[in-house]
Parts: structure tokens; sequence; C-alpha cells
């Protein structure tokens, strides 16, 4: 029996674990770990379903405050962004805007509010990322809205499964 090399033992090992972590895995787990952040976030602003409560404009008046947006504004933003958009990331729909926003709101936060809370905020944006390059992957309604008949990437493959995965 001949002697595998390193580089062979290594692409076997990156083959087994591309088969058992495939990327559309990793996108959802992705989209609902940082949805769960911001979803959990934005319930501690409110009562009831989407009641903002006098507790959170006290916040942005204060603690939260913004030196470019009025903080009844901002409590009103930040709290309906964050139910929105990760209802959107858990469907998988506007997956990118959605990322894009949540990813905005991060620098926000880090720049304006809390910057001694970097690595938090870094780690925050280590999931945004991906969604932000990647997608929603194929288990997203993005990715089936797009093969829908008579949309404009029915017939062809998307970008993203077109793109090399990069784990080689």
């Amino acid at each position: 029996m001949p002697a595998l090399n390193v580089s062979e033992l290594h692409n076997r090992f990156v083959d087994i674990l591309t088969r058992l972590l495939p990327q559309s895995l990793l996108l959802l787990v992705a989209r609902v770990s940082i949805a769960a952040i911001f979803f959990q976030s934005g319930r501690t602003k409110v009562e009831g379903l989407l009641t903002i409560t006098p507790g959170t404009y006290d916040l942005f008046s204060s603690e939260y405050a913004l030196p470019f947006i009025a903080p009844h504004i901002a409590a009103q933003a930040a709290t309906y962004s964050e139910h929105i958009f990760p209802i959107l990331l858990i469907l998988g729909l506007f997956t990118r805007p959605a990322a894009i926003a949540l990813l905005g709101m991060t620098a926000v936060i880090q720049i304006f509010v809390y910057p001694d809370a970097w690595p938090t905020h870094l780690g925050w944006t280590a999931i945004l990322l991906p969604l932000v390059g990647r997608g929603g992957g194929a288990w997203s309604l993005d990715h089936h809205i797009q093969k829908m008949p008579g949309s404009q990437a029915a017939g062809r493959k998307s970008r993203d499964e077109n793109r090399p995965t990069g784990e080689e």
C-alpha cells in the first residue's frame, strides 16, 4: 500500500469536510445565528408585538445618542430594523441587502455607541460578510426565486454556483 503524502491527505480531508459542511449549511447557520442576535436585541426594545417602550426612547436619548439623527427616529429605525432584517435573513429573502443593513447598524454601534465592544462587532461582521458576498445559499428563498421560470436568472447557473469556494 503506497504512502499518502501530506498534500493528498489534506485534499482528502478537505473533500470530506466539504461534503459534510456544504456552503448552503454554513450560510444557513450564519443567517440564523446573526438573525437571532439582532432579533433578540429588537425584542428588548418593545412590548407586545411592536410597541416601542418608553425605556427604549430614553436609551436613544442618552446612552445610544447618535450625533446625526434625532433620538426618537433612531429608536424607531433601530427597533424596526432589528425585527425586519432578521426575519428576512431567516427566510433567505433579500439576504444581501438585509446583511448590508445589519452590517451598517454594526458599524454605527461600533463607532458611536460602544467603541470598546469591537471584539463582539468583529464577530458579527465575520458572520455578515459571507452573507453579503455569497447571499443566502441554496437553502434560501432568494435561491428559489432566482430559479423560477421567468426570472432573469432562470436557465443559467447563479453567480454563486460558478464561484470557487476557496476551500482548497
